[in-house]
């Protein structure tokens, strides 16, 4: 018995199809018969395959359930009426046509494992036993029989076992590896199936397409070897080997603009990114060149390399003109994906767009980081979810078959493919030979039909190669000598395809003639990509002047009428009656309804709400988005109210915050998914094309935004100085020292303070409910727009001395420094304790039980900037206090300490001095033990008022 049959042997004592499941299969098959809907999905495509199989007499009648007839024999022999004679059977030719369905479903399944989709050719196509007939019991005298193929878009509906073998080899093992089985949509997976059967995966280009995507080959390998000798040895992260990527993206945004789509963004890391500026989207090479001669501009505070410069513009297109950008990005690989999603979504909300008609994502990834960065995986869990769906995003990988210096693929990865990680979301997969520019080009027209017919993504799988090294430094032979003598002797995509085309009688100096014409092109520093258009705008372009050049001092008016105070606090606390909230809900409302009518004073949920519910009476969109944030984590906000009575799980909520006004501005609130890295990139994304709307990222704890800490290093923190972005963001990070362990207490201040320069961003830690009313109106009203980072309590949601009276939010606005409310006779003043956050009502408590009058406490509620005026000010009321204490609950190490010293040194006044009252140093944020918590809590509250101790400075 050959290898191939004896493991077809086992595969028969072990398959669902036979041994000991046969009960169970014959039972299933009963249950279809008599109710396809009635089983799950995989048995209903087996079983739908076997009724194309002809009945044993030849015909085309259709099986029927079986055991009322056998319950109808049985009888009828009982009664001894009936002596059944057995009909001869074809046994052998039905398991043969079963067997024909099964190897159609083999190829159509794993038949991209056989593909060839390797320009190198490195190694020998696996052994896969389910492609090769002998598996399923046929030989060689099978292979002029005729069987039944009407399920397959072949053209045939019935094709010898040759012809069919020949059909499916074409179609699923050439140069395009398509993987969709797994989709759990029959309609998805039979629109693959016309789409790559009914061409056999060919495409049939005019010989007009055909010069255009030699073209695109020429600018692409023309780019790349122009700079290479005339900048020698300069970073450029080349696209050698990999020049249908850009034959590629012209082809999706040539038909994306012929199916409606107004506006494509997309994100890429730098391989192959120059490549794109120039030949994509369309920025003047001598632009280009002026940055490699470091004669361009350089009109930001810092700056960034060419390769992660973003850029704009809009091209023409058979459907009209579409907008491109390409998003700045930082060198961590992948992270630009959600900021891109999150951009996008804000493009088709303002179109309202919500299907993603008029705005297309593309992202652009390396082989490596698409499967090996966790982000990734973050952002496709985002991908079909509410609020942050974009309608599908076509994903394209330059897979050069090497991740820096790995590729051994016992290393790569632990997966087949590196794109395996979309399985999670179902998205089909193209794998496509880089050596073949028509079958990638088509790819990526199939690529983007799917996703505008079906709003999913889809992912083109471009295998290629990379000519030189991980950067223009870098010798590869030293690690990869092996594959690099296979790429020294390849000629290169574009020598291979113009001689290709040669050969078919395109001409045969068609390929030396549009060399000849892009060096041209290049040397002039003339456009090489299709009609740029200058000056073109839409109504929908964001106009970002009124908000450049401001500075963080400038004011703005954030108190409310007391009229529109009371008319919109009613309109927010009223819930109508055919909504039954819980008990506790229905209280916090009625306690806001008092709130609002002046009964009670206002707590931190009201004033967040009088925040949001002004901001949208006003015009200003709200975007809330986190964990739990509808709710909120400690279950102050109820921005949601859930219909107990409600009978579907899909319906009876109620936002009062979306009945503010007539005519408001949206208010959205999104329970996220349990991600920080990928929500806060999208927010932020989202941020950056809409500084009308106020967009806030919600962490659940603030303790858990470091798991976000690239896109705060990298976007948040550096985006303006780098890029010349302005964003304005908001971050509202819970922290506070309340005995609930390491992860629980601290959003670390000190990180923020670190990354704080250039007045890039706002930190601020209010401590009264119309502290976080005014802040939050500032971010909107002032044309202000850098990050906001908000350190928000805990336990002040609900802290009584927390509260406001009405006349504080009609009034004044947000107090950079709060001063001492306390009556205290200024000149009997010996020490000034400065604090923020909560530490300021421990303080308060310490200070009233010793009685310490000749102590005044302020907060400094804005850390960053740094409110010196105001600041100095506050000093200046107490001429006689020698010591200044800064307060903290963090640890010495950690906390404002550090950052804050040589900002209050600058404001003391000669021979006062300056000392420290927290938390000794610690590795950990916080304490776990309960009882230690509150034995340090004890003794840095007392040390604020005892002598000065440890490091002083003196003025």
């Amino acid at each position: 018995m050959s290898e191939t049959n004896s493991v077809y042997a086992a595969y028969q004592g072990n398959t669902y199809l036979f041994g000991g499941n046969a009960p169970y299969v014959e039972e299933m098959y009963e249950n279809y018969l008599a109710n396809p809907g009635g089983v799950p999905d995989s048995w209903r495509e087996y079983f739908d395959a076997l009724q194309h199989v002809p009945a044993v007499d030849g015909s085309n009648a259709k099986d029927v359930p079986h055991l009322p007839v056998i319950n109808a024999f049985a009888e009828r022999a009982k009664s001894g009426g009936t002596k059944v004679v057995m009909a001869s059977v074809d046994v052998e030719m039905g398991r043969k046509r079963t067997a024909v369905q099964q190897l159609i479903a083999a190829y159509r399944n794993v038949g991209q494992r056989w593909a060839d989709l390797d320009p190198l050719k490195r190694t020998e196509r696996p052994n896969i036993p389910d492609l090769d007939p002998a598996f399923f019991g046929f030989t060689d005298a099978d292979q002029e029989t005729v069987f039944d193929t009407s399920n397959t878009f072949f053209g045939k509906n019935r094709m010898s076992l040759r012809e069919l073998l020949n059909a499916l080899r074409e179609t699923y093992c050439g140069t395009i590896g398509a993987e969709y089985m797994y989709t759990t949509d029959q309609a998805e997976k039979r629109w693959w199936q016309q789409k790559l059967e009914s061409i056999r995966s060919k495409p049939n280009f005019t010989a007009e397409k055909k010069k255009q995507i030699l073209d695109r080959l020429t600018a692409a390998e023309g780019l790349e070897r122009y700079l290479h000798t005339k900048y020698v040895g300069q970073k450029r992260f080349s696209l050698e080997g990999g020049e249908s990527f850009i034959a590629a993206m012209d082809e999706l945004i040539q038909q994306a603009g012929a199916q409606g789509v107004q506006e494509v963004v997309i994100g890429m890391a730098h391989r192959g990114r120059l490549n794109v500026l120039v030949n994509t989207m369309g920025k003047l090479p001598a632009d280009m060149f002026a940055e490699f001669d470091h004669t361009a501009p350089e009109e930001l505070p810092a700056g960034d390399v060419k390769y992660h410069q973003g850029f704009s513009s809009d091209v023409s297109t058979t459907g009209g003109p579409v907008h491109l950008t390409l998003a700045f990005n930082p060198s961590h690989l992948e992270i630009v994906n959600p900021v891109v999603e999150g951009s996008v979504r804000a493009r088709m909300d303002r179109r309202g767009d919500p299907l993603g008609k008029q705005v297309l994502p593309v992202l652009v990834h390396g082989d490596a980081a698409f499967g090996g960065q966790g982000v990734n995986q973050e952002t496709f869990a985002l991908a079909q979810t509410r609020g942050y769906s974009t309608g599908g995003t076509v994903h394209v990988i330059i897979n050069n078959q090497i991740g820096f210096t790995t590729s051994d693929p016992r290393d790569m990865r632990s997966s087949v493919f590196c794109t395996d990680i979309v399985k999670m979301v179902e998205a089909p997969v193209l794998h496509v030979n880089g050596d073949d520019p028509e079958a990638v080009v088509m790819a990526a027209q199939l690529a983007l039909e799917y996703r505008m017919s079906f709003r999913k993504d889809v992912v083109l799988d471009v295998v290629c190669f990379r000519k030189l090294g991980h950067n223009e430094q870098d010798t590869p032979s030293l690690t990869q000598p092996l594959m690099y003598k296979k790429i020294a002797a390849h000629p290169g995509t574009r020598k291979m395809y113009a001689d290709k085309l040669a050969a078919q009688g395109l001409g045969d100096t068609l390929g030396d003639d549009m060399v000849k014409a892009n060096r041209a092109a290049l040397d002039a520093g003339k456009h090489t990509a299709d009609p740029v258009l200058t000056n073109f705008k839409t109504k929908y372009t964001v106009n970002w002047a009124p908000f450049l050049g401001k500075k963080w001092t400038d004011a703005g008016d954030t108190a409310i009428p007391l009229s529109e105070w009371s008319r919109l606090a009613e309109k927010i606390s009223t819930i109508p009656n055919t909504v039954t909230p819980h008990q506790l809900v229905k209280k916090v409302y009625a306690d806001r309804a008092a709130m609002g009518r002046g009964d009670m004073p206002v707590d931190w949920g009201m004033g967040e709400h009088m925040a949001f519910a002004s901001l949208v009476a006003s015009g200003f969109p709200v975007r809330l988005s986190g964990e739990d944030c509808g709710r909120g984590t400690f279950t102050h906000r109820h921005a949601v109210i859930h219909d107990q009575s409600r009978e579907k799980w899909d319906e009876g909520t109620y936002v009062p915050l979306q009945h503010a006004a007539d005519g408001q501005a949206p208010f959205v609130v999104i329970d996220s998914i349990l991600s920080e890295e990928a929500v806060l990139a999208f927010e932020y994304g989202y941020a950056s094309n809409d500084p009308n709307t106020l967009v806030i990222w919600e962490a659940q704890f603030g303790d858990f935004a470091n798991g976000a800490q690239v896109v705060i290093d990298q976007f948040i923190a550096s985006g303006e100085v780098k890029w010349g972005r302005v964003n304005g963001l908001t971050l509202m990070l819970p922290h506070g020292y309340e005995g609930q362990g390491p992860e629980h207490s601290s959003a670390r201040v000190e990180r923020f303070m670190q990354l704080a320069a250039d007045t890039n961003m706002q930190l601020v830690q209010p401590t009264t409910a119309s502290q976080i009313f005014h802040v939050l109106r500032r971010q909107m009203v002032r044309n202000l727009r850098k990050p906001l980072v908000i350190f928000t309590p805990k336990s002040l949601l609900r802290n009584k001395d927390a509260t406001s009276p009405v006349s504080e939010f009609t009034q004044g606005s947000f107090q950079t420094v709060i001063p001492e409310n306390k009556t205290l006779k200024a000149d009997k003043v010996k020490r000034v304790v400065a604090c923020s956050g909560k530490v300021y009502y421990d303080l308060v408590k310490q200070r009233e039980a010793q009685g310490a009058d000749d102590v005044a406490i302020i907060r400094v509620e804005q850390l960053y900037p740094f409110p010196h005026k105001a600041f100095a000010a506050e000093l200046k009321k107490y001429p006689n206090a020698t010591d200044l204490v800064w307060c903290q609950d963090e640890p010495q190490n950690q906390g404002a300490w550090f950052f804050i010293q040589h900002n209050i040194h600058e404001n003391m006044h000669a021979g006062q001095k300056l000392g420290y009252a927290g938390r000794a140093a610690s590795a950990s944020p916080a304490v776990g033990y309960s009882h230690l918590h509150q034995d340090q809590q004890k003794a840095l509250i007392e040390a604020a008022f005892a002598k000065l101790k440890g490091f002083v400075l003196t003025k």
